[in-house]
């Protein structure tokens, strides 16, 4: 557990005696990193998932203090606003059928939420971004009235010092502005937790990021926004306007918000992404715990750097690094990028490719990085969230001699049997490999995932509904997909 936050106010001196403190807690992780024992252990896998609460008429329900109050369930917890709540999965170990478990404990919770949501005729939603949503729904009720929420509010705003700007092109581009950060909240995700070897983290995680952006074509779930057809995947474009807490004077000289992919390729370290996190982004809740690093380090005892893990918490890296004091310590990579939704099985099998792609690139990643500049990375993972399963990713191999565009649905084909293979090498059970693979197979040929899904019916729809009507029927007809358990690839597109 972090640390607690009780207060919404801070003065100047706990600002400076929580970067000291990030300091020292940076200073003890470098030694803990130098270390060639620390780290070692089963691998393992976590989840988080989040979800909007609607009502029978599928419109938002602004009741997760009262769903949280009555379950008093430790891995539930409220989210920025009311109509939103998360669930954190139990860790599994990274052998035999993980994701199953995963999935059953996932759908016992989702029970137990429903039938606590059903007291005021609700239910909740995996989905990216609810398509029914309007600007009327975000006001000065919409934010969930905790601490936490209420500090990370005031430190972004003011830290902004005006307005935050959302402009989002697509077919139907959007903009306005916005006073606080709620639009924050419309976004929601399936987050995975995949502790990786401390030796060779920098490896891992650049095998996760360059992979990244075509898991991410094939994931995509979160195609509208107020009404309006955006990028496959709005919910990246979405997240980092939304609480951009960049002033005029930083964004022009190209300092990177607090919402990014990456700032370059890890050289060797985590120790590089916690120190640069804590270089680029001011505090935002300076809470400080009792602990003292250096004596925890110096008694032989692993310390808990609750302060660089309370600020690595709060920016927003789309693969974050994660330390865990747990089992000795270790160090985990969360994947933040993939939206909730369609299905359970749909999010099981976005996590197991994202893994089993960055498997099969791991051995040549040291090529792969040294050919492929670290821009074009970020290049491709824009370009998949904007264009989903329709994008074209600058690729790099080590037979080609130039880098060259291509489609990625290509490179997914050319991926998934790497994948798999690479998966079987592994403790995973062979039938948890197939039964997750055959999804993103299943979606590869029928070229369909979430994003496409809704927007076909949605386009369907419009030709005998107006906007309003087209978009709450296609959520009507998703809710009866998600409640099927089948994955996306196998729902029908026509009534």
């Amino acid at each position: 557990m972090g640390l607690s936050i009780e207060t919404d106010t801070f003065s100047n001196q706990d600002f400076v005696l929580f970067e000291q403190k990030v300091r020292d807690d940076l200073d003890v992780l470098k030694k803990l990193l130098a270390d060639p024992d620390f780290g070692v252990g089963q691998a393992s896998l976590g989840a988080e998932v989040e979800f909007y609460i609607v009502d029978h008429q599928h419109k938002l329900l602004p009741i997760n203090m009262e769903i949280n109050a009555l379950l008093q369930d430790p891995q539930l917890t409220v989210e920025l606003n009311r109509f939103n709540l998360e669930y954190n999965l139990s860790p599994q170990p990274y052998c035999g059928a993980p994701f199953m478990a995963i999935e059953q404990e996932l759908n016992t919770a989702i029970k137990k939420i429903d039938e606590a949501a059903t007291l005021h005729r609700g239910q909740v939603i995996p989905i990216g971004i609810l398509p029914t949503l309007t600007k009327k729904d975000f006001d000065d009720q919409t934010m969930t009235d905790i601490p936490r929420y209420r500090a990370l509010s005031h430190a972004l705003c003011k830290m902004r010092g005006g307005p935050f700007k959302i402009a989002i092109d697509g077919k139907e581009p959007l903009e306005l502005e916005t006073n606080d950060v709620t639009l924050e909240g419309a976004s929601t995700s399936f987050q995975i937790h995949w502790r990786v070897p401390t030796s060779q983290y920098a490896d891992y995680f650049n095998a996760v990021q360059l992979v990244t952006p075509v898991v991410l074509a094939l994931s995509s779930n979160s195609p509208s926004l107020f009404g309006h057809h955006l990028w496959a995947e709005t919910r990246i474009a979405l997240f980092k306007q939304s609480i951009d807490s960049r002033s005029s004077h930083e964004q022009s000289w190209r300092h990177p918000p607090r919402v990014f992919f990456g700032n370059g390729w890890v050289r060797e370290s985590a120790w590089e992404l916690f120190a640069a996190s804590a270089a680029l982004f001011p505090p935002i809740i300076p809470v400080i715990g009792d602990e003292n690093p250096h004596a925890c380090f110096a008694a032989g005892k692993t310390p808990k750097l609750e302060e660089l893990r309370l600020h690595q918490g709060t920016t927003w890296q789309w693969n974050r690094a994660i330390y865990d004091d747990v089992d000795g310590g270790h160090l985990r990579i969360e994947m933040r990028s993939l939206p909730a939704g369609p299905t359970l099985i749909d999010m099981s099998a976005n996590a197991l490719f994202a893994i089993g792609c960055a498997m099969a690139v791991l051995p040549d990643i040291k090529h792969l990085t040294s050919v492929l500049p670290f821009n074009y990375a970020e290049h491709n993972f824009y370009r998949a969230a904007k264009y989903g399963m329709d994008a074209r990713l600058v690729w790099p191999a080590k037979t080609q001699v130039h880098l060259h565009e291509e489609s990625v649905l290509h490179i997914a084909k050319h991926l998934l049997p790497k994948a798999f293979h690479a998966l079987e090498t592994t403790e995973l059970c062979h039938t948890e490999i197939k039964r997750l693979m055959n999804v993103i197979q299943g979606r590869i040929e029928q070229r369909i995932c979430g994003a496409k899904w809704q927007r076909l019916v949605t386009n369907h729809l419009l030709k005998s509904n107006n906007r309003e009507e087209a978009f709450a029927e296609m959520l009507t007809r998703y809710i009866q997909g998600y409640r099927s358990g089948k994955p996306v690839c196998e729902w029908s597109i026509s009534p």
